[in-house]
């Protein structure tokens, strides 16, 4: 445990003092000289951030449940209270124990957002823990991270221990059980990695090497220890029913980003939009049932005191029963004032009978996400909707009582013209005259269309990952298009910073040569680059400059189809075949079906069997 009277004494002097000191409703503290393996799930952010990611509450609360095992949170500290630590000489801690990081066996990191990675490196730092994998012995803990960014490991290959591809429920328990085994041997460190990498799933950086051609694209990855895998298959988990999921969460002291019940309906999605990574990597679709979800509903109600139950997935209008899971929600709660939200709308499956259901108890605004200005370019990403499908949406949402309404849309999709973009600007005016053409005593609340651009950012595992991305200079060319042609004091225009998403887009589709410079970013300053505050662009190119690293290379550049990707010896279940089909047809502008209504042959159900697609 650290010290508790420098602790005490830091706390009076920062800003938010409930983000470091735990002991919330149904937080878990064990005695951790009684368990046999201590796991601290580490989230690269702050408390706000991470105590809203349900698979910190699924993770936590499995781990706990074992008798022999105990998993502690902790999260980046702010600016403040990082620079009172350093003057106190107070390593990083956990929030149950306060116990130094590493003390812990492993510390587990999510990897939700590349521009994390040097917040990663500073919690490294912060716990005295070693940042580069090679230089941890048999008393450093192992480093383990997961997530949707772990689909390509390459750029933090040389920081962390061991990965975990796919969903980890499952293969967390595996690997600590076999933990358990090896601490009882008293192994040693490269035995259990070697121990480990034989779990499917798991992927152990260091006993592969890459070998480069000429032009500095990949010639080859191999393995250079015998018996792990040559190819890393993701891993799933078949019934959503049957999988683990806490029936209590940890309620904050303070607000954070989602306060609410998230209640997770599905897992995948079968639209097939061709710019979305998730919407390729969680396949199969794997539904929960009506009964299960009213299970876990009433028992998360009673144990959080939650007023909002948020029906989660990445289109949860695409669950298979939602008009009679919300129906029963709402009789269930709404005497209760228990509302229930649908963070994902998609416009073509807006139900007029669900939006009616979930206003009885509160009226919040609307998000929709065109993603494109025009049918055209909707067709090429494959979005699937129809302005029409738009224009119904928003005008049954008006004569209903809403007038907050935000559109999302990204730019810099591929074939894009001026005419697309302008589309955007049409689509928030259309909106605006849908509701003007209301008569007024039916028009309800101040209008309110807000038009939210982000700068595309082609990701691993789609179709669009052969992609160059637009430059720097092109997506302001664009932006400031859109704010020339969008005057209108009821529509708001937001933008995403093109040099936050050009750093995205490197590290994204970037290789195990980009470590040395992320380390070199963290060096200079950079942390917390997500927060547009705290941002250092040019402390980036420096270290980019500094290590040799052409960013244009890894995010403008387009790659040729037969080119070796950094990410190829992972297995996600959807074939290479599958996406450069995919993108043929793009470049067509010709559409592919929902897989719920007829297989596409994606390839995901050869090797991943249990979903509903």
């Amino acid at each position: 445990m650290i010290d508790m009277d420098k602790f005490d004494k830091v706390l009076r002097k920062v800003e938010k003092p409930a983000r470091y000191i735990g002991m919330e409703k149904n937080s878990v503290k064990k005695d951790l000289n009684k368990v046999k393996v201590k796991f601290a799930f580490a989230f690269p952010d702050i408390y706000e951030v991470g105590m809203s990611h349900l698979g910190l509450h699924i993770l936590y609360n499995l781990i706990n449940e074992g008798e022999d095992f105990a998993c502690e949170r902790v999260f980046a500290p702010w600016v403040d209270m990082e620079e009172e630590m350093i003057k106190e000489g107070i390593p990083l801690f956990s929030l149950e124990n306060r116990e130094p990081v590493k003390n812990f066996d492993f510390v587990g990191f999510t990897l939700q957002y590349e521009m994390s990675y040097t917040n990663i490196i500073n919690m490294l730092h912060l716990g005295e823990i070693p940042i580069l994998s090679k230089d941890r012995d048999e008393n450093d803990p192992f480093v383990i991270a997961g997530g949707p960014c772990a689909y390509n490991p390459e750029p933090i290959a040389d920081i962390i221990d061991l990965f975990v591809i796919g969903e980890g429920e499952e293969v967390i328990l595996e690997i600590l059980e076999a933990y358990k085994e090896f601490k009882n041997r008293k192994g040693k460190r490269k035995e259990f990695l070697k121990e480990v990498s034989k779990i499917e799933g798991v992927y152990v950086p260091e006993f592969y090497q890459v070998r480069y051609n000429e032009d500095g694209t990949i010639k080859a990855m191999e393995a250079i220890v015998e018996g792990v895998p040559k190819t890393i298959n993701k891993r799933i988990i078949r019934d959503l029913d049957k999988a683990y999921f806490p029936e209590r969460l940890i309620v904050p002291y303070i607000e954070t980003v989602h306060d609410r019940i998230p209640l997770e309906i599905f897992r995948g999605c079968t639209r097939g939009c061709r710019f979305c990574q998730a919407g390729m990597i969680y396949r199969p679709v794997r539904e929960k049932s009506i009964g299960r979800l009213l299970e876990l509903a009433e028992e998360l109600q009673k144990n959080t005191g939650y007023e909002d139950i948020s029906l989660t997935s990445l289109s949860s209008c695409d669950y298979s029963e939602l008009p009679l899971l919300i129906s029963k929600l709402m009789d269930r709660y709404e005497d209760k004032k228990v509302g229930v939200s649908l963070p994902s709308l998609r416009l073509d499956s807006f139900s007029i009978d669900v939006l009616k259901e979930i206003q009885k108890v509160r009226k919040t605004g609307l998000t929709f996400a065109p993603e494109a200005g025009s049918q055209r370019l909707r067709d090429v990403i494959n979005k699937g909707v129809t302005e029409e499908d738009l224009i119904n949406a928003v005008g049954y949402a008006f004569k209903e009582g809403w007038s907050n309404i935000k559109l999302y849309f990204m730019i810099g999709l591929p074939t894009e013209t001026e005419e697309d973009l302008l589309g955007i600007r049409d689509l928030g005016y259309k909106v605006k005259d849908i509701f003007f053409r209301l008569p007024k005593e039916k028009r309800q609340g101040n209008l309110k269309v807000t038009l939210s651009a982000s700068c595309f950012v082609p990701k691993p595992f789609t179709p669009f990952q052969w992609v160059g991305q637009d430059s720097i200079e092109s997506f302001n060319k664009k932006i400031d298009l859109l704010k020339k042609n969008i005057r209108d004091r009821k529509i708001v225009f937001n933008y995403h910073d093109p040099k936050l998403s050009y750093l995205e887009a490197i590290i994204a589709r970037g290789d195990r040569r980009l470590g040395k410079a992320i380390i070199r970013a963290w060096e200079k300053g950079c942390k917390f680059d997500g927060w547009s505050e705290k941002f250092k662009y040019d402390k980036w190119i420096e270290a980019f400059n500094e290590t040799g690293i052409d960013g244009d290379f890894f995010a403008l550049r387009e790659r040729e189809i037969d080119e070796v990707l950094p990410w190829d010896f992972i297995n996600t279940g959807v074939t290479k075949e599958y996406l450069i089909k995919e993108y043929e047809k793009a470049k067509g502008e010709e559409l592919t079906r929902d897989c719920r209504l007829g297989c596409t042959n994606c390839g995901i159900n050869r090797n991943f069997t249990g979903g509903v697609c």
